[in-house]
C-alpha cells in the first residue's frame, strides 16, 4: 500500500503530542460528565418502569448529549426485545426502514438511504455483509446489543463517514451492570400465517437467547456473554414488474414507444437463522486504569426458493396486439411469439442460499494520567463474508415431452393489463400445459455464485486534556489509522438454455417423483397453477456422474483464449473474471477538538468546535483490454479452469485524496428545562466499497442482446454536503417536546444513469455482429444497456423538519397513571434528482430513501407488572431497490406498519410475552415512476410471538 505524507495533519499530530507528553487531565467525555452531574443532580428524578423507564432513560441521554442525536436504552431492547436492531431504530425521529422479506432491514435517515448511513459497534468501524458500507442491521440481534445512538450531527472525535447520520451500537460493560451477577434466558416461538399459502412453506419458528454478566474481586473483574438463536420462516407471494428496456412502433406512427421486459408471478419461501455471539472482559485493576477487550459474531444462514413464472414478452421482434398505453409506456396487450422474437414462458424453480458472517474483536486501554490528562489507545478489527449462491432451474414448454427429439412450443400468447398498485389481469395460451408432464421439460441450469470478503483493521490513539478556563473546558485530539480490504469473487456454471432446447445440451424429462402441481391462493387465486421442482431430484437425474460445480473462467468461447482450449460455439463467461477482484482503502485521520462550557449573555453555553483532516489512499485490481498487445503489457491470465487469455493486462488503478471537516455544536441552556442546540459541519459518505472496483463487462445473452457495465471505478470520490441543524428542546413533568430544523447543502455525489439502446460498437466496445447459438443458428445481435457511473459535481440541497412528543399521563387515577404516548414526525425534501429510465421515457426522481413525511407512534400502558404497546410506522412514498432478473430501482409506494407487543410479570425474575409483528399483513408495493406501471406487489404475512424471558 502506498505511504501517507503527513504535513496535512500536523496540527491534528501536534496536539495529540503535547496532549500525550503534559500528563495532566482526564477524558473528555469523563470532564463533560463531571460537568453535567451537578445539573443532573438538581433534576427531578422520574421513576417509571417499564417501557415507559427506558424511554426516561433515552431522553435523559439526548437531553445532556453534546450532539443532535437520539438514543435507545438498552432496558428498552431488554424489556421487549425487536427481531433486530432495524426494528428498534426506527421508533426513533427521522429513521425509517426498507423491508427485505418483510423485515426491516437497512435504515435511511433525514431522507437518505443506507449507504449514507456510518455505523460502528463499540466505537469501531464495521464492514457489511452487503458488499457495501451500509451495515445490514438485521444482522444484529437486539438482545446482544445494550444500547444504540444516533449521532445526526457529528464531532470531530466521531469517525467519518456518515452524511446521512451514525449509528453507535454498544455491546454490554459488565462492570457498568447495576447487580453483582446478572442471568437472563428468553425463549419464544414464532409463527407466520401466510406460511400455508406457499408450497414447502415453514409456519413455524422461535427465537432464544441468554446472556450473563458478572463483577468479581471486589468488582476489579468483569465477564459478560451472550448467545441468540434466530429461526423463522420467510414467505412470500409476489408479482414483480420488469424493467422497460426496449422499444417497438405500436401504432406504426413512426413513434416507439417502451415495452417491460416482462414479469414473474412467483411463490417465495425458505428458512432463516441467525446465531449471534457476546463476549466482553474488563479489568480495573484500580481506578485510573480500566483494559476491556471485546468481541462479536454473528452468522445468519438465509435458504431460499423461489416458483412460479417469469414472462419474457419478445421486445420489439414480437407482435403486439391491442396496446394499452401509459404515456409512452405499453401497461397492457397481447403479445404473440414471432419467427425472429424470444416471446416466452418461464417456469422458474430458483434455489437462492446466502451464508452470511460478521466478526467483530476490539481491545481498548484507558488510562488516567493524573487529574486532568487521559489517554485511550484501541486496536480493532472487522470483518465480513457473504457467501450467495444463486441457483436457476428453468423449464419450458414443449409441443411433446415425450418425442426422442422434443421441439418448443412456439405457440405463445400472453395477455396483460396491469393494474396500478393491484394485482394485474393476465392470460396465457399455454396455461393448460404449465402443469402438464408431457409438456414441461427442465431446459437450463445455472449457478451464480457471488462471493463478498470484507475487513479492517484500525489502530486509534485519543488524548484529552482539562483546562481551567472561563470558555474552553477540555480539548481532545486524536489519530486514527485503518486499511481495509474487499475481495469479490464471481463464478459461474450454466448448461442448457432458457429460451430454447438444445440438441447439445438436450432438456430434462420431468417424472412424477420430482413435481408437485402448486395453485395460487388468496388474492393470487386467479392466476394459473405450475409444477413446482424437487431441484435436487431433478439435478441428479439430470447430471447421474454428479452435479458439475462453478468455476471463475473465460469459457470456451471467450476470443482472448490460446486458439487452441477454444471451442466453436463455447460459452464465453469472461465476466466471471473481470467482476472479480481486490479493493484496497487505506485512511489516516487525525482531529482536535474543544468541548466549550462557558456563558454567553447569561445563558449556560456547552459544545464543541473542531477539525477533521482524512486522507484516503484508495485502489483496486484492473485488467486492462490492451489487445493483446506485449507493448502494452498484455500477459497469459489463467482462470481456475485453466484456459488461458493473452488479451488483457493486469494493474492496480487509484487515487489520493484528502478531506478537511469542519465541526461545530453550540447548546444553550435557556432554561432549567429547555435548550437550543445549533450544529455546523462539512461531512462526506465514500462510495460503497464494492463500487471502488474496476471493472467493466460486456455479455451477449442467448438472443444475441448486447448489454454493458462500468458502473465501478477507483476513482470515485465521496458524496460531500455542507449541514446544518438547530432544534429546541423542551422537557415537560414526565415527558418532552422536541422541534428540529435541518439543511444539507450537497456539493457532489455519484451520478449512477443507465443508456438504453448504446451504440457498443461506435464507442469502441470490440462486439461481434453475429454470434451462433448452441445449435449452430446464427444469430444478429442488437444493442442493448450500458450502465455506467461519474463524480457529479452538481449538487443541491436537502431539507426537512422533525417534531418528537413523549408523554406519561402519572397524574391519572393509579390505574392509568402508566399510560403514554411517544410520537415523532418528520418531513423532507430535496432540489436533488436522479434520473431514471426503467419505466420507459427518463424521468427524474429523488434521492433513495427519500419519504416526505415520515411519522412513528406508541401508545403504551404499564400496571403492576403488565406492560403494553402498540407502534406504528408511516412513511411516504420513496426511491429505492428491488430485484427482478436484475436490481432495479422503482418508486415504492407508501406504507404503514403496525407491531404489537405486551408482557406480565409474573413475578421479580419471570415474565411472559407475546407479540405480533406486521398486524395489518402490509404489503411492499412499488412502481415505475408512474402507479399505472407496476413495480412490485408482495405480501409477506403476520408474525405471531408468544414466549417469556427468565432473569436472576
Amino acid at each position: 500500500m502506498n505511504k501517507f505524507k503527513l504535513s496535512l495533519l500536523t496540527l491534528a499530530m501536534a496536539g495529540v503530542s503535547s496532549l500525550a507528553c503534559s500528563a495532566v487531565a482526564q477524558t473528555a467525555d469523563q470532564a463533560q460528565q463531571s460537568a453535567n452531574q451537578q445539573t443532573l443532580d438538581d433534576v427531578e428524578v422520574i421513576q417509571v418502569r417499564g417501557f415507559a423507564g427506558s424511554l426516561f432513560r433515552s431522553l435523559d441521554a439526548k437531553r445532556f448529549g453534546d450532539t443532535v442525536s437520539e438514543t435507545i436504552s438498552a432496558d428498552d431492547l431488554g424489556a421487549l426485545p425487536d427481531v433486530s436492531m432495524a426494528d428498534a431504530l426506527t421508533r426513533l425521529p427521522g429513521i425509517s426502514a426498507v423491508r427485505t422479506g418483510g423485515q426491516a432491514a437497512e435504515i435511511n435517515i433525514r431522507g437518505m438511504s443506507g449507504g449514507f448511513v456510518f455505523s460502528t459497534l463499540n466505537g469501531r468501524e464495521q464492514v457489511s455483509t452487503s458488499g457495501k458500507r451500509n451495515i445490514e442491521f438485521d444482522q444484529y440481534p437486539s438482545e446482544l446489543i445494550n444500547s444504540a445512538a444516533v449521532y445526526k450531527s457529528p464531532k470531530a472525535s466521531l469517525i467519518e463517514g456518515g452524511v446521512a447520520g451514525t449509528v453507535e451500537l454498544q455491546t454490554a460493560s459488565p462492570l457498568r451492570n447495576e447487580k453483582q451477577h446478572t442471568f437472563t434466558v428468553n425463549a419464544r416461538g414464532m409463527y407466520n400465517d401466510r406460511a400455508s399459502e406457499v408450497p414447502d412453506g415453514v409456519d413455524f419458528g422461535h427465537r432464544f437467547s441468554m446472556s450473563y454478566q458478572g463483577k468479581f474481586f471486589g468488582d476489579t473483574l468483569g465477564f459478560a456473554a451472550g448467545y441468540a438463536r434466530l429461526y423463522q420462516p420467510s414467505v412470500a407471494t409476489q408479482f414483480v414488474g420488469l424493467a422497460y428496456n426496449g422499444q417497438k412502433d405500436t401504432n406504426d406512427d413512426g413513434v416507439n414507444e417502451y415495452i417491460s421486459e416482462g414479469f414473474e408471478l412467483q411463490h417465495r419461501g425458505g428458512e432463516e437463522t441467525r446465531d449471534g455471539y457476546m463476549a466482553a472482559l474488563e479489568w480495573t485493576p484500580h481506578d485510573a486504569f480500566t483494559l476491556k477487550a471485546d468481541a462479536f459474531l454473528s452468522k445468519f444462514d438465509k435458504e431460499a426458493f423461489a416458483r412460479g413464472f417469469r414472462v419474457k414478452f419478445g421486445g420489439p421482434t414480437a407482435a403486439l396486439g391491442n396496446p394499452v398505453l401509459n404515456g409512452s409506456s405499453v401497461i397492457g396487450g397481447t403479445f404473440n411469439r414471432t419467427s425472429s422474437s424470444f416471446t416466452r414462458v418461464e417456469l422458474v424453480n430458483d434455489d437462492n442460499r446466502d451464508y452470511d458472517e460478521v466478526r467483530s474483536f476490539g481491545i481498548n486501554a484507558d488510562w488516567d494520567v493524573s487529574n486532568s490528562v487521559n489517554l485511550s489507545f484501541d486496536v480493532s478489527h472487522s470483518s465480513a463474508k457473504s457467501d450467495f449462491r444463486n441457483g436457476l432451474l428453468w423449464s419450458l414448454v414443449a409441443e411433446d415431452a415425450t418425442a426422442a427429439t422434443p421441439v418448443l412450443d412456439t405457440n405463445v400468447s400472453i395477455s396483460y393489463l396491469l393494474n396500478g398498485l393491484n394485482l394485474p389481469s393476465v392470460g396465457f395460451s399455454q396455461a393448460a400445459a404449465f402443469t402438464d408432464l408431457d409438456k414441461v421439460m427442465v431446459s437450463k441450469y445455472g449457478i451464480y455464485p457471488y462471493v463478498n470478503e470484507d475487513e479492517v483493521t484500525a489502530y486509534r490513539f485519543d488524548a484529552s486534556w482539562a483546562l481551567d478556563m472561563p470558555v474552553i473546558a477540555s480539548l481532545e485530539a486524536g489519530v486514527r489509522y485503518s486499511e481495509r480490504t474487499y475481495k469479490n469473487n464471481r463464478s459461474v456454471f450454466e448448461y442448457g438454455s432458457d429460451g430454447a432446447f438444445l440438441t447439445s445440451q438436450p432438456p430434462l424429462r420431468l417424472t412424477a417423483d420430482m413435481v408437485e402441481v402448486v395453485n395460487f391462493k388468496g388474492d393470487f387465486a386467479t392466476y394459473p397453477g405450475y409444477l413446482a421442482i424437487d431441484l435436487d431430484k431433478a439435478l441428479h437425474a439430470w447430471f447421474p456422474q454428479g452435479i458439475p460445480q462453478p468455476v471463475q473462467t473465460w469459457g470456451t468461447g471467450n476470443a482472448g483464449i490460446l486458439p487452441s482450449q477454444q471451442v466453436t460455439n463455447g460459452p464465453d463467461t469472461g465476466w466471471t473474471m473481470l467482476e472479480s477482484g481486490e479493493v484496497y482503502e487505506d485512511v489516516l485521520a487525525g482531529y482536535v477538538m474543544a468541548n466549550l462550557d462557558t456563558e454567553v449573555f447569561g445563558i449556560p453555553l456547552t459544545g464543541n468546535i473542531g477539525v477533521r483532516v482524512v486522507q484516503t489512499d484508495q485502489s483496486a485490481t484492473d485488467l486492462a483490454d490492451v489487445n493483446g498487445d506485449p507493448l502494452r503489457g498484455a500477459q497469459n491470465i489463467t482462470d481456475d479452469a485453466g484456459l488461458v487469455n493473452t488479451r488483457y493486462a493486469p494493474g492496480v488503478l487509484g487515487e489520493k485524496y484528502t478531506d478537511v471537516l469542519p465541526q461545530l455544536n453550540l447548546n444553550f441552556a435557556i432554561t432549567d428545562n429547555s435548550q437550543i442546540r445549533f450544529a455546523a459541519a462539512k461531512v462526506m459518505s465514500r462510495p460503497p466499497i464494492n463500487r471502488l472496483a474496476s471493472n467493466t463487462s460486456i455479455t451477449i445473452s442467448d438472443d444475441g442482446e448486447i448489454n454493458g457495465n462500468s458502473s465501478n471505478s477507483p476513482f470515485l470520490r465521496p458524496f460531500e454536503a455542507t449541514q446544518y441543524d438547530l432544534s429546541y428542546e423542551y422537557y415537560i413533568p414526565s415527558g418532552a417536546i422536541a422541534f428540529a430544523l435541518f439543511y444539507k447543502d450537497i456539493k457532489s455525489f455519484v451520478n449512477d444513469f443507465t443508456i438504453q439502446e448504446f451504440d457498443f460498437a461506435g464507442a469502441g466496445f470490440d462486439v461481434p455482429e453475429v454470434i451462433i447459438d448452441e445449435d449452430g443458428i446464427p444469430r444478429p445481435t442488437f444493442n442493448g444497456a450500458f450502465s455506467t457511473a461519474v463524480n457529479n459535481g452538481e449538487g443541491g440541497y436537502i431539507r426537512g423538519a422533525e417534531l418528537a412528543f413523549t408523554k406519561v399521563f402519572d397524574f391519572l387515577p393509579e390505574l392509568w397513571s402508566g399510560l403514554g404516548v411517544q410520537g415523532s414526525y418528520s418531513y423532507t425534501e430535496s432540489e436533488v434528482s436522479l434520473i431514471n429510465s426503467l419505466g420507459g421515457a427518463a424521468i427524474e426522481t429523488t434521492f433513495e430513501g427519500l419519504s416526505q413525511d415520515v411519522f412513528s407512534g406508541t401508545v403504551f400502558w404499564n400496571y403492576k407488572g403488565f406492560d403494553a404497546r402498540i407502534s406504528a410506522r408511516y412513511r411516504s412514498p420513496f426511491v429505492s431497490s428491488q430485484v427482478g432478473i436484475d436490481e432495479q430501482i422503482t418508486n415504492f409506494d407508501s406504507e404503514t406498519v403496525i407491531d404489537m407487543q405486551t408482557s406480565y410479570d409474573i413475578n421479580d425474575n419471570f415474565k411472559v410475552l407475546f407479540q405480533v409483528n406486521n398486524l395489518t399483513d402490509e404489503p411492499t408495493k412499488s412502481y415505475f415512476g408512474d402507479k399505472a406501471q407496476t413495480g412490485t406487489i408482495q405480501f409477506f404475512g403476520r408474525q405471531f410471538y408468544l414466549g417469556a424471558v427468565y432473569t436472576f
